[in-house]
């Protein structure tokens, strides 16, 4: 692997640092939350990220349209083809609000389909993963006034099966039942939870093994973590075991309940895809 992400990432690697900046201003304050249509919190920050988001985009890649959390909330998705960027400007904002820091930035890229780019930044502890097709993923230890010229970069893949058993990671703040049954169905030696996209990364850096998600996902919770994994050797799958896809307009940007998996060595895929379905 390179020692220095390609210049399109390097591109989205700023971008997230820069919007690392805006949400650790705000979260210095004594903030509040408003409560948006759909029920889910949005803070100062949620909007002061996407601005320096959606911003850099358009001057860095004008042609590629960017579908983001806060603008879609209030209408403004603008129409896409095969090539667009999903944008979740603070992902995990009720963990933003607990302050306990598991909150990422994410930017995803997307081609036919399919998740190529992405970068994933918690900005309150100083991680920063990344992953891009034909390149591979990595994560360094980046401050939001870092330079991602300056970056050390650790490669990443996913680990093959532990015999021991899995470590399987789930949401801290969308547990549910089926969750629970399906810990319960496969061979579970170790349980994590994790706020935000980074149960995705925690995959990909093989600090884990499984990712099951029932419940409500949009598709910009999901593309840049999902980016990173694919990078790393892993995949998410449906219910029915074919890949996550996204810019499915027609239905909505909900995604289906899935699965995230790290290393092809698992037990068979359809195996897990019966216990998610």
């Amino acid at each position: 692997m390179p020692l220095s992400p390609l210049p399109q990432l390097t591109v989205l690697i700023e971008l997230a640092l820069a919007a690392g900046r805006e949400i650790m201003a705000v979260y210095a304050t004594d903030f509040t939350s408003t409560v948006k249509a759909d029920c889910s919190p949005v803070t100062l920050a949620d909007e002061a990220a996407e601005r320096v988001i959606l911003a850099g985009l358009a001057l860095a890649d004008p042609a590629t349209p960017a579908i983001s959390e806060e603008a879609a909330a209030k209408g403004n998705i603008p129409e896409t083809a095969g090539r667009f960027y999903l944008v979740d400007p603070l992902d995990g904002t009720k963990e933003f609000l607990n302050r306990n820091g598991e909150f990422t930035v994410n930017i995803g890229l997307i081609e036919r389909a399919q998740p190529v780019a992405g970068v994933v930044f918690a900005p309150a502890t100083g991680r920063m993963f990344v992953g891009q097709a034909g390149w591979g993923a990595a994560q360094a230890d980046m401050e939001i006034t870092s330079q991602a010229v300056a970056a050390i970069w650790r490669p990443m893949a996913v680990r093959p099966a532990p015999a021991a058993g899995f470590t399987v990671v789930a949401s801290r703040s969308h547990r549910d039942a089926k969750t629970d049954a399906f810990i319960a169905a496969v061979n579970t030696a170790a349980l994590r939870s994790a706020g935000s996209s980074l149960k995705f990364c925690l995959i990909a850096a093989g600090e884990a093994d499984l990712y099951p998600r029932y419940g409500r996902t949009m598709e910009w919770d999901t593309a840049a973590g999902h980016a990173v994994l694919a990078a790393a050797g892993g995949q998410v799958i449906t219910a029915d075991g074919q890949p996550l896809s996204y810019g499915k307009r027609g239905r909505g940007l909900d995604n289906p309940s899935f699965l995230a998996l790290g290393h092809p060595s698992l037990p068979s895929i359809n195996h897990f895809a019966g216990i998610a379905g």
